[in-house]
């Protein structure tokens, strides 16, 4: 069923619970518990809990504007890699573990990581600065060509993930990102946790990660707006520095548009939901069902403590 077509219901409430597409598994995070569920070779659902502290007595870090947009973005990145090493390793059998030796294989996830992670700083921190560089015409104007380089990082970010979106691996992560967003929109419609509820909504969400990302490319290219150097190894060294204040100011830039519907947030939202065209597909029932098994511990109790 496509989109359009989709019977969606109203949200009754913003939820803080978030959730991280895996290999063939889903992470959320709630105010107390975390979880992670993951569907095994041999069909069956693995499910790990844990305790978190996102309440109302988290740390001040967690809290206070600014610092804690930085924190969720550190804390994002290195629980991310943790846990989808954790569901990579899920997919492989006891076989071929004793075939290729444990260490060997976590050596290889380790070192395919950090490889990742180098290509993307400099495909989407370097490569733009030192393109736009090129153009002599706009070295010397501060605004014009910080406007460029961000039309660039967003050029380069909207192609990586449509050709990223080609391979099949990374489809079938996009569509339990689509399980998750929808279990959580049954949720916040205050729906039973079914599957033929969760099917019904929406696979669009406002407070997505892919939305944080496209923020922080806007905010960025302000903010350079303010670097007075035009040779490029100053810009990037400057722009790396200066991350962790692009990252916070997204990071209130995306609450407010979680707390409100208004002509503002709802084009500061456009962009990222747009992105999600690509991002999220529309999972089957046992993605669903991957979705439902990780949100349900990470419900409180207490539901005061659920609001975002």
């Amino acid at each position: 069923m496509s989109e359009k077509n989709t019977p969606q219901t109203a949200e009754k409430f913003k939820s803080k619970i978030g959730g991280q597409a895996l290999i063939e598994g889903i992470m959320m995070l709630g105010p107390n518990k975390g979880a992670m569920a993951c569907r095994l070779p041999d069909g069956t659902i693995d499910l790990e809990v844990w305790d978190e502290n996102n309440g109302k007595n988290a740390p001040w870090y967690k809290k206070t504007p600014l610092v804690r947009g930085c924190w969720s973005f550190v804390s994002s990145l290195v629980r991310g890699y943790k846990y989808m090493m954790k569901s990579a390793d899920k997919q492989i059998t006891e076989e071929d573990k004793n075939e290729m030796g444990e260490t060997v294989m976590d050596v290889i996830m380790a070192i395919g990581s950090i490889v990742g992670v180098i290509i993307a700083i400099a495909l989407f921190m370097f490569l733009p600065r030192i393109l736009v560089g090129f153009i002599g015409a706009v070295k010397e104007q501060r605004i014009i060509r910080s406007v460029l380089e961000g039309l660039v990082k967003i050029a380069l970010f909207v192609g990586y993930m449509a050709a990223t979106s080609l391979m099949k691996d990374i489809r079938r992560q996009f569509m339990y990102h689509g399980a998750e967003h929808k279990t959580i929109a049954c949720h916040e419609a205050e729906l039973p946790l079914t599957v033929e509820n969760v099917r019904r909504q929406t696979r669009f969400h406002k407070r997505c990660g892919t939305s944080f990302i496209f923020i922080v490319l806007i905010v960025g290219i302000f903010v350079s707006c303010f670097i007075p150097f035009t040779e490029t190894w100053q810009r990037i060294a400057t722009s790396l520095i200066l991350l962790p204040l692009v990252v916070g100011i997204s990071y209130e830039f995306i609450r407010l548009a979680g707390n409100n519907d208004n002509t503002f947030t709802r084009v500061l939202s456009a962009p990222g939901l747009a992105m999600q065209r690509i991002t999220t597909r529309e999972p089957d029932d046992s993605m669903i069902e991957i979705a439902i098994a990780a949100l349900t511990p990470c419900i409180p109790e207490d539901k005061t403590e659920d609001k975002w």
